[in-house]
């Protein structure tokens, strides 16, 4: 089961509370949650007192594989922890080199004489059926 670090908003309209919560990222923002390790307050005056991280299970979490979003990652590397950065995929090299362009060739449209010649022995093989 992958797990994500993100917030969960509360509190009421325009004053928002938010929690730092372990989960499933397959359920909605605020939805269940497997543990809760912080709250951040952002309408809080005082700095210090807008985050309050649990650490240690923070870390717990993240060395089971948890991935943080980026905005708790922020909040990490702010209270002194270190995010583990995810390698790029290294794009594989093509083994043979591309065919050169060439422009799709324009349809012609056939003379109207012969397309109604055309016709005309489709209907006959379809009367003779």
């Amino acid at each position: 089961m992958a797990v994500t670090l993100r917030l969960k908003r509360f509190g009421r309209l325009n004053h928002p509370t938010y929690r730092v919560v372990a989960t499933d990222p397959r359920f909605p923002r605020d939805g269940r949650i497997i543990e809760a390790l912080g709250y951040f307050l952002p309408l809080m005056p005082r700095a210090q007192e807008q985050v309050k991280l649990n650490t240690e299970r923070i870390q717990y979490w993240m060395s089971v594989g948890a991935k943080p979003s980026d905005t708790v990652a922020r909040m990490i590397e702010k209270s002194g922890l270190t995010v583990p950065v995810p390698k790029a995929d290294e794009r594989q090299k093509s083994k043979g080199k591309p065919a050169p362009f060439t422009p799709p060739k324009k349809k012609q449209r056939k003379p109207r004489a012969q397309r109604k010649a055309e016709k005309a022995a489709r209907a006959e093989a379809a009367k003779k059926k």
